[in-house]
């Protein structure tokens, strides 16, 4: 077991850590606004002078598990209007497509407890384009792509400086910091560092005291203090002249309003910029404090910072500091050795280093109370009549105050509890102490819902998203296993369990509308992947049959039934609720195939072969919106196979299957049949029996439909030149297959399911083929792709699936990368070529990156798909 293989089971080792958001502007939390309009009241340019109620944010930052005390750096490159402190982007508004990060910065490595963490940071040299980036995706309508920051020219002339930001704990509260800038330009550059120290200002909001203090021991050290973190020290290797201020909001600047105070948080700002010298506190104490460090840097050459942040006391702080540097880089690349001894390229090591390294980059503490946030605090004025009754006004419950795996901490610095499902399935391949607890703490009373509903995230904790809880549960459990030699932590499984016993509950009574065992759980997160807003209250009688929902509940069912049945193997009070799991799929089964009566087909089209959802209009009458897309591909996911071993372990659950089967068999005929065994005597489960999978997967693996060459996208190539149609008696609904960015303001603005390809659903897609083929083994073979006449068995044509996704990554045969699209600088520059970011979405014809740049929180996925069986 490597060094860092046994510091993850030592309590400590993760009280520091990158928990800093890179945005907490534009956030529900700090919206206090009459509205609702989180964009408008907080925005990019009050950062630097507003105080967070609920969080901070900054570059590369670090900060306690509580986040009482933080440390950034920012910069200045002596030509911009502000210090570079957080990362720009453009609010949902702003941006042609949604919102949008407008920089360039790369996670590159850490290890699970951060005793080692490294990322870079690409700044301009010539003042940053504001301005430019601001107009001109203003100026281009959503039929145009975005408009980034290398577009604008500014690294052509490789004018930039490479920034490294290095953290490497000596101990648990004992954390080296290293920064290097490298100029990359011809020309000598200058460049200002302002390594940052800071505490989150819990005190002006009336909950808190202000027992704390930053003060300078010396031209080399800062002496702080913290009647809950200690006294900790702040060491600098060189002489440094300490900026101290105040993390106070500048009423003044914000709002027009002197609140008597002297000093503000954007003082360094205009220290530095504006040359305020009265800005800064000449008493060298505060609550933030800068060291003022100016390099005029040599033309291709760099300059390194090393400063200390420790827990008490250390008489020579760099005495030791590159040696503990080193080890803990050789400590983490042996981590990741043992990791990685099945994966097969050096190319392919690199993907999924930088995978992992950005989700684990990506935790952030997450602190919301919706109560207090409603009513607002004692010592400010209340707010608004329009902010009490303004959001989630269900969920005064809502006290979170934790370390949370984020979808991107720029883009998306909230949780969203679907896709942290997925964030935990990637994270067990690291930290599965880590993932449990994240999957734990979901279904907490301070985050789940009384009623039993996940929260979805903090803009509309009450929208559904696909329950995959139950499924990334017991994903992880069986890493877990796997990890522990054997031993599964049953504790975990059966607490979560007992929970998600309510959130089934909770779907069953509020989103089977009719009793019926078919699902409409909404946009289930797809956005606007149907005809028309599945959000929308329809008019009375008339709802949407969801093929994708009620597949979605069909895999939930069969997931809780294979977890009671891991738990009853150690406690038979378990065979029951396995039974009654095994029966309510195989009614959900019942309904997705016969909804209306005799002659119905459900949700399936036989002519086609395909599901679609329908449209109900009554009772009696029901319309299939046949609009091929992810929504029909979904039902490949409720699959399980039960073997008769387990069986003979599990006599009662046994019995009643069997009993079940012979008095109920309209139900049992309508998945695999029972009594047909697969290989070394299998039982299949699923939706489908072979001959409509065999339909489905027609489709699937047809390039001219679904099958990209970098994996499955959401709609159907079909509908590029033939767009599907849906008169109504007021419009007509059109739905085109649009393989990048949305060409749409619909649904929010922001959507993205009509044509790209997304790596959660071709995750589950390559398991659900996987499970398949432990069914009916290599004798069952489907022709991949349609057309070829090659015939493979549906593992084969997983591992061709997961190829295809790993090329979106990975160098192809001229040493391009599909993900960087046409950008021939990322393509070729030595210092870009090898950077990786982990896109929310991919070209569904070219495989370019969309959509959040730094959302490894489910594209991390490719690091499981990239270790070979």
């Amino acid at each position: 077991m490597s060094q860092e293989a046994k510091r993850i089971t030592i309590e400590g080792w993760k009280k520091w850590g990158p928990y800093v958001s890179n945005r907490q502007w534009g956030t529900v939390r700090e919206d206090y606004s009459d509205n609702g309009d989180a964009w408008q009241y907080s925005t990019h340019d009050m950062a630097r002078s507003k105080a967070w109620r609920w969080g901070e944010e900054g570059i590369g930052g670090i900060s306690d598990d509580k986040q009482l005390l933080c440390f950034a750096p920012s910069f200045w490159n002596g030509k911009d209007k502000i210090l570079k402190e957080v990362f720009y982007g453009l609010s949902n508004t702003e941006g042609n497509h949604g919102e949008d990060v407008k920089e360039l910065f790369y996670y590159l490595d850490s290890s699970p407890t951060h005793s080692y963490m490294k990322m870079l940071y690409k700044y301009p040299q010539q003042e940053f384009p504001y301005e430019s980036l601001l107009h001109e995706n203003a100026r281009r309508g959503k039929e145009e792509p975005e408009f980034e920051l290398i577009d604008t020219g500014i690294f052509n002339n490789n004018e930039y400086f490479d920034i490294f930001i290095e953290y490497a704990k000596s101990a648990q509260e004992d954390i080296l910091i290293k920064i290097t800038a490298h100029n990359r330009s011809q020309n000598a550059a200058p460049l200002t560092i302002l390594p940052s120290l800071w505490f989150r200002n819990r005190w002006s909001w009336g909950h808190h005291e202000k027992d704390l203090s930053i003060s300078e021991n010396s031209p080399t050290a800062l002496a702080i203090s913290h009647h809950t973190l200690g006294d900790y020290f702040l060491y600098s290797e060189q002489p440094s002249k300490w900026l101290f201020t105040e993390n106070e909001s500048n009423t003044m600047r914000l709002y027009n309003y002197d609140n008597g105070k002297r000093y503000y948080k954007d003082a360094i700002n205009n220290y530095v910029v504006e040359n305020l010298q009265k800005a800064v506190n000449p008493e060298n104490t505060g609550t933030k404090v800068a060291a003022f460090c100016h390099f005029d840097i040599a033309a291709e050459s760099a300059v390194t910072l090393q400063f200390r942040l420790c827990k008490g006391a250390n008489k020579k702080p760099f005495s030791d500091f590159q040696k503990i540097f080193d080890q803990r880089i050789q400590e983490t690349d042996e981590f990741y050795q043992d990791l990685q001894e099945k994966t097969n390229s050096a190319d392919e090591q690199l993907i999924q280093r930088q995978a992992l390294a950005g989700l684990l980059w990506n935790k952030q503490y997450y602190n919301y109370s919706v109560s207090r946030w409603l009513k607002g605090d004692p010592a400010e004025l209340p707010p608004p009549a329009g902010h009490r009754t303004s959001r989630n006004l269900n969920w005064k419950h809502i006290n979170n105050a934790d370390i949370i795996s984020m979808p991107d901490k720029w883009e998306f610095p909230w949780y969203a509890s679907w896709d942290l499902g997925f964030h935990c399935v990637s994270l067990a391949l690291v930290d599965p102490g880590f993932a449990k607890q994240q999957l734990s703490v979901l279904t907490k009373e301070w985050y789940m819902h009384p009623n039993g509903q996940l929260p979805a995230y903090e803009w509309n904790f009450d929208d559904t998203n696909p329950p995959v809880h139950a499924w990334a549960t017991l994903e992880v459990y069986k890493m877990d296993k796997k990890h522990s030699n054997g031993n599964g932590d049953l504790f975990f499984l059966e607490s979560v369990f007992q929970k998600l016993l309510i959130n089934f509950t909770w779907w069953v009574n509020r989103k089977d509308d009719k009793g019926s065992n078919i699902f409409s759980g909404g946009f289930l997160g797809l956005d606007n992947i149907g005809v028309f807003d599945r959000n929308t209250v329809l008019p009375s009688g008339m709802r949407i049959e969801q093929a994708d929902g009620t597949s979605w509940m069909a895999m939930y069912a069969l997931n809780m039934m294979q977890i009671s049945l891991e738990l009853a193997l150690h406690n038979k009070v378990y065979e029951d609720m396995a039974s009654k799991f095994f029966e309510h799929f195989l009614y959900i089964a019942g309904a997705v195939m016969n909804i209306m009566g005799v002659g119905d087909t459900g949700l399936w089209d036989e002519e086609d072969g395909f599901f679609y959802d329908e449209l109900t209009t009554d009772d009696t009458h029901s319309i299939k919106l046949k609009l091929r897309s992810m929504v029909g591909l979904i039902p490949l996911f409720a699959v399980e196979v039960i073997t008769d071993e387990t069986l003979k372990k599990l006599p009662k659950f046994a019995a009643r299957m069997q009993w079940f089967l012979e008095h109920r068999q309209d139900l049992a005929s309508l998945v695999s049949r029972w009594t047909e065994k697969g290989t070394d005597d299998k039982h299949l489960l699923s939706l489908l029996r072979g001959h409509r999978m065999k339909l489905i997967l027609n489709r699937m693996l047809d390039e001219a439909e679904f099958l990209s060459d970098y994996g499955i996208r959401s709609l159907s190539k079909s509908y590029e030149q033939a767009p599907y149609l849906f008169p109504t008696e007021n419009e007509e609904f059109v739905v085109k297959y649009v393989p990048g960015e949305s060409d749409s303001g619909m649904f929010g603005g922001n959507s993205n399911w009509r044509g790209p390809v997304w790596m959660p659903v071709n995750f589950l897609i390559i398991q659900s083929l996987l499970r398949f083929h432990d069914y009916y083994s290599d004798d069952f073979k489907v022709e991949y792709p349609k057309g070829s006449g090659s015939f493979l068995s549906l593992k084969e044509i997983a591992y061709a699936l997961s190829e295809r996704l790993i090329a979106i990554f990975k160098r192809d045969e001229e040493g391009k990368r599909a993900c960087f699209g046409d950008q021939e600088k990322l393509q070729t520059d030595p210092q870009f070529k090898d950077y990786l970011l982990f896109n929310e979405y991919f070209h569904g014809d070219n495989g370019k990156g969309l959509g959040a740049s730094h959302q490894t929180g489910w594209t991390a996925l490719i690091a499981n798909l990239l270790i070979k069986h």
